[in-house]
């Protein structure tokens, strides 16, 4: 009987150790993708929120890039026989080149119109670009090979190889931009420019200059999060449509035009997706950013930052 009773105690405290062990692997997985989730959403955010800091408009456009950015990577991969790390690099280089061109062609011509003109301008761009994806690459959804598809063990935890890379490479760019943005004398023209325009002007900044390069940065931001972020997803004409909208919601979330707020905001809007749609529902895990996008302004009407890039 001692035995039996031993060996069904055992056995209890074994499977509570399973249960446990389930749990904590569950839970650390929710965190990793939030991470995955937040890091994404934060590049794309980080992209819009330097543009508006700019323009003072909301650049609709955005989600075009992003797109733009997975397809570039998809046909230099599959057609062209780049690896991934080189695609990704063509992939920022022709999004910079693209985003530049919008600059120059769509929103330099209109940038003492209305704020509304230039809004309607960005959406025609957004629907021009997705139209001409669709006519290029068809409305099929198209799988990114990469070939970092494999499994990382640590600790008894399982971790995808690609969820890593875009953690690290994610908060890596975002370390390289503060750093671009705080050290050198080009991102300092960016931050003038972007907290008073005309005093920038003044002191002997150049507008256009700064508004090309800053929409360059945008693209490289755009193309870079879709390139990390395509294997694990699929890549089709309108995939950045939930991006860019989640990305708006980040910025208002975190403060119009603040770098910190689009970092802080992607992370929030990352981890509520990934743990709501574990524990309550994947069905609302798209509307999970709309609802904590209302809660937290009901009680933080101006965002959780200072408005301003800085």
């Amino acid at each position: 009987m001692k035995i039996r009773t031993n060996d069904r105690s055992g056995s209890r405290a074994t499977g509570k150790k399973k249960i446990g062990d389930n749990n904590l692997e569950l839970l650390f997985q929710q965190v990793l993708n939030g991470l995955t989730l937040g890091g994404v959403y934060s590049l794309v955010a980080l992209g819009l929120t330097l543009v508006y800091g700019i323009l003072h408009v909301p650049n609709f456009a955005h989600g075009a890039f992003y797109m733009a950015g997975a397809f570039v990577a998809f046909v230099l991969m599959t057609k062209l026989g780049f690896n991934y790390w080189l695609a990704m690099a063509g992939a920022a280089v022709a999004i910079a080149v693209l985003a530049m061109l919008a600059e120059r062609l769509v929103f330099h011509p209109l940038r003492r119109s209305p704020d509304l003109h230039q809004m309607i301008a960005a959406i025609g761009l957004l629907l021009f670009l997705e139209s001409g994806a669709q006519a290029i690459w068809g409305a099929d959804f198209l799988r990114m090979p990469t070939p970092y598809s494999g499994i990382v063990e640590l600790a008894g935890l399982t971790l995808p190889t690609q969820r890593l890379l875009i953690i690290l490479a994610a908060f890596g760019l975002m370390v390289l931009l503060h750093l671009f943005l705080k050290k050198t004398v080009t991102g300092a023209t960016i931050i003038a420019m972007a907290q008073n325009r005309d005093g920038a002007a003044l002191v002997g900044i150049d507008p256009s200059r700064v508004a090309m390069m800053t929409f360059a940065i945008s693209g490289v931001l755009a193309a870079v999060a879709a390139t990390l972020y395509a294997p694990i997803n699929l890549v089709y004409p309108s995939m950045g449509n939930l991006v860019i909208t989640k990305a708006f919601v980040i910025i208002v979330l975190g403060g119009m035009g603040s770098i910190p707020g689009a970092i802080i905001g992607g992370l929030i809007i990352g981890f509520a997706e990934a743990f709501g749609g574990f524990y309550i529902s994947t069905d609302y895990k798209d509307i999970i950013a709309f609802v904590l996008l209302v809660f937290i302004l009901s009680v933080r009407p101006q965002g959780l930052f200072t408005k301003g890039v800085r």
